[in-house]
């Protein structure tokens, strides 16, 4: 029988069999499900075969004929990043050109340029690799329905990681129009580490009702940690830091290929320097990733990683996803990752194959972190895996996906309202809502309708809405997306060449002949013009990694509790050195905690209660993560602020928090007793009230008006400006606030506005986390301490607040004096 002849499966498993390997069952059962017309998800672990389950089963369909025949789009593929989007082509047209020649790919993302854009607008190719920003924009083109007329099935990869945030919002109603133009669309998604599988299914359109195939084999993933020769018994965060550099680069160097992953782009770029520093005959064999470098810089770094080339990539989470990291030999995590999913995705980042095992060493960065290392070892061998919750019924996005079918051909607003609906978030969408997003599209809302530039989408004389403008339509497409952040300095050299983007607020700081490290290089500022940052080569000195906007990722709930575990065992003695190194390590830090205070345990709430020439203060250690804390720091400084007049300075960690006032305080006495439980603290600590409270505690309206920037870009109420004509920061910002007072005054009812507090509550301060928090508090047992001085907990907590009021070298040495009096304390303290 010739190739030709021969049954497409018999084709594949010889496809497979060539290159040693042979297909798993949980890739049959695709492949089956496929062929049975059957949508669904894939959870697999990383590295295990799933873009071949997927990717086999679409070209398998194509082998027997039931896709359409001929030219034009048959499989899309989504990927979350359009740094994965190169290499997953890559990936696809191997099996292609061996098992359906006749099928062409290509890519469309940010990244495309105009005459491969060109290309598509005269014809699709038969699979795509785009971003959702992308789809969104074939979307809005007049002939869309046209161009996905022959479509036989969606791939949404790592749907995981954009199911949580709006852009996962904006794939739901790409495919929700998608699937009421094609009702016959298979829709699959690909998903790893992830706590709510069955939500993960239920919120992809089309794939709801399908099937869900797991793969059986779970992958080896082996953690370790790097232990400091002296981890001391008073933490703070960034107290061992680049202390631990001898030890990275000795792992570094015993290792053929090794992925370093940091926790912030300032971070990962202070770490390669250290390194190149540490090690000069690497220069060459190391190198930076991150997502704000120039995209030619990222593509190098990538294929060096891919053929070998590079010993050592300092990362962020660029590359946590997609690229084939086969040759990767160990991943270093610098900092706690402070979850258990971000860390199994980056260990699956080495041996990155099927049957493979993966490892991951973590490098702590203050004490505290050691016992997060062994809380999240514990965490993963439980398979404590969080979470990802999407939002709901964001309107900003519905607002700009309905813009978006404006020029996509148009639409009629009942059916559209039913199509909407079809998308998750949406599904309890309501008709005054509806109403509302269509009078803000037709006329501003109501205090917007003077202006035409707001009225962007209008029925014509069949009732279709359209967007006729053409200054709009551009205006609009230019700003399709979710992803909204600081406004980006291009950083270029004055003989050309582009290094990448920092953020406006830090450029803004420098003067001309400053120095900063970007990019791997000592960079010497000359000038700003047109939102490009000039800069040449510093040949010596030192300078500052660019801080960017970002929101710190807080400990996740189920870290936080496996550490209360871990600090229960201790406690009772039963933390065996050789399963639990890192407690061993810290023993001395953990015994003096408990000597002078107490451990935090499962079920009980350590407070402690001290007076300082700073004040008096309280402790509270939930282990609930940075933004429970926040919310829950302000909340408690206002309560006790309304019993009694007080004013508070606030301190958080992912561990707890401080409250010190200059006042005289009795905590213990508005506390309780602590012989009657969490009866004295029950009103402080209550749920009731929440929202209320916590608005009025943080000043919740300068909050949503910082947010609303957001919202108003998302839903085209702010243009950033052409290319090469960006807007700044600063003037978005004022035209933001201005909309903001605006509505405020002469349409307060506006479901922007509303949006945008809660936001603010649900998304920077986990109001749902905080609510769960403080009814689960409700049940625990108060353990009140009166230290005679600030314990190891408590001695984190402080350093966080000096460090926002003490420059760099005066916190320094209010540290080293801090220490010399509680280590002559400890030194003293029998048994410490």
């Amino acid at each position: 029988m010739s190739a030709v002849q021969e049954a497409p499966e018999s084709r594949v498993d010889a496809w497979f069999d060539a290159r040693g390997m042979a297909p798993f069952p949980f890739q049959r059962e695709v492949w089956q499900a496929f062929a049975d017309g059957k949508s669904g998800l894939l959870h697999a672990p990383t590295g295990a075969g799933k873009t071949y389950a997927l990717w086999l089963g679409a070209l398998l369909r194509g082998m027997r004929g039931q896709s359409a025949p001929g030219a034009g789009l048959r499989v899309l593929w989504i990927t979350p990043m359009r740094a994965l989007a190169a290499d997953t082509l890559r990936a696809l047209q191997a099996p292609a050109r061996d098992l359906l020649p006749a099928w062409n790919g290509a890519l469309r993302s940010g990244d495309t340029g105009s005459a491969e854009r060109a290309r598509q607008s005269k014809s699709l190719p038969q699979f795509l690799v785009t971003t959702p920003e992308s789809l969104s924009l074939l979307l809005s083109m007049a002939d869309a329905a046209e161009r996905f007329a022959r479509l036989d099935a969606v791939i949404v990869d790592e749907w995981h990681e954009l199911l949580g945030s709006k852009r996962g919002v904006q794939t739901q109603l790409a495919l929700a129009r998608l699937l009421t133009w094609r009702p016959q669309l298979l829709v699959w998604g690909l998903s790893a580490t992830i706590g709510n599988l069955q939500q993960a299914q239920a919120w992809l359109p089309g794939a709801a009702d399908g099937v869900l195939i797991e793969s059986r084999s779970e992958r080896r993933i082996a953690i370790d940690t790097l232990i400091p020769d002296e981890p001391g018994r008073f933490p703070w965060s960034g107290q061992l830091g680049l202390r631990m550099l001898p030890q990275v680069a000795a792992e570094i160097d015993a290792s053929r290929s090794t992925l370093v992953f940091t926790n912030t782009r300032a971070q990962s770029e202070l770490w390669y320097q250290a390194l190149l520093e540490a090690r000069p005959d690497w220069a060459g064999l190391i190198a930076l990733h991150h997502g704000s470098l120039d995209r030619s810089v990222r593509d190098w770094v990538e294929a060096g990683i891919g053929d070998g080339s590079l010993k050592a990539v300092v990362c962020t989470s660029s590359l946590d996803l997609g690229v084939d990291f086969a040759p990767v030999e160990r991943v270093l995590q610098i900092g706690s990752a402070k979850g258990v999913a971000r860390l199994l995705q980056r260990a699956g980042r080495s041996g990155h194959a099927p049957g493979r095992s993966s490892r991951v060493t973590l490098v702590p960065t203050n004490s505290l972190e050691l016992l997060e290392a062994a809380a999240a070892r514990e965490a993963v061998a439980e398979r404590a895996i969080e979470p990802r919750l999407p939002p709901n019924k964001p309107l900003d996005v519905l607002v700009q996906h309905l813009a978006t079918a404006a020029l996509g051909g148009g639409f009629l607003p009942d059916a559209m309202f039913e199509e909407v609906r079809r998308a998750p978030a949406y599904r309890d969408l309501s008709r005054i809502e509806w109403q509302w997003a269509l009078d803000f599209l037709n006329r501003g809302g109501a205090s917007l309708t003077a202006y035409p530039e707001y009225r962007r989408v209008a029925p014509d004389e069949h009732g279709v809405w359209r967007m006729s403008d053409a200054t709009l339509a551009r205006r609009h497409r230019m700003n399709i997306g979710t992803i909204v952040s600081e406004a980006g300095v291009r950083v270029q050299f004055l003989q050309g060449g582009a290094i990448g983007t920092v953020d406006e607020s830090f450029v803004a700081r420098l003067s001309p002949g400053d120095r900063f490290l970007f990019g791997g290089r000592l960079l010497e500022f000359v000038r700003l013009h047109d939102m490009t940052a000039w800069v040449r080569r510093a040949q010596n000195g030192r300078g500052a990694a660019p801080r960017w906007q970002g929101i710190r990722t807080p400990l996740s709930p189920q870290l936080g509790a496996a550490m209360l575990e871990q600090l229960a065992e201790f406690a009772a003695g039963r933390a065996d050195a050789a399963d639990a190194p890192e407690l061993a390590a810290i023993a001395p830090l953990l015994r003096l905690q408990q000597r002078w205070s107490a451990l935090p345990q499962p079920g009980e709430l350590v407070v402690e209660t001290l007076k300082s020439r700073d004040g008096w203060h309280l402790f509270l250690y939930p282990f609930a993560g940075r933004s429970v804390h926040l919310g829950l720091a302000s909340l408690l400084a206002w309560r006790i602020a309304r019993q009694r007049p007080a004013t508070f300075s606030i301190a958080v960690n992912d561990y707890g928090i401080e409250l010190v006032s200059p006042d005289d305080i009795d905590y213990a006495a508005l506390l309780g007793d602590p012989v009657a439980g969490t009866a004295g603290v029950a009103a402080l600590l209550s749920p009731a009230d929440l929202e209320i409270d916590l608005a009025a505690s943080l000043n919740a309206g300068e909050l949503a008006q910082r947010r609303f920037r957001e919202v108003a870009r998302i839903a085209g109420l702010l243009f950033t400006g052409y290319p090469g004509q960006k807007k700044s920061n600063r003037q978005l910002q004022a035209s933001s606030s201005l909309f903001f007072e605006v509505f405020k005054k002469h349409d307060p009812g506006n479901l922007l506005l509303a949006q945008a507090r809660r936001e603010v509550l649900e998304q920077e301060l986990d109001l749902p986390r905080l609510a769960a928090t403080l009814a689960a508090l409700q049940d625990w047992r108060l353990r009140l301490c009166s230290p005679a001085r600030v314990t190891p907990f408590g001695f984190a907590l402080m350093v966080e607040r000096y460090r926002e009021r003490l420059s760099t070298e005066k916190l320094a040495d209010r540290i080293a004096r801090m220490l010399r009096g509680l280590e002559g304390a400890a030194a003293k303290t029998r048994g410490a």
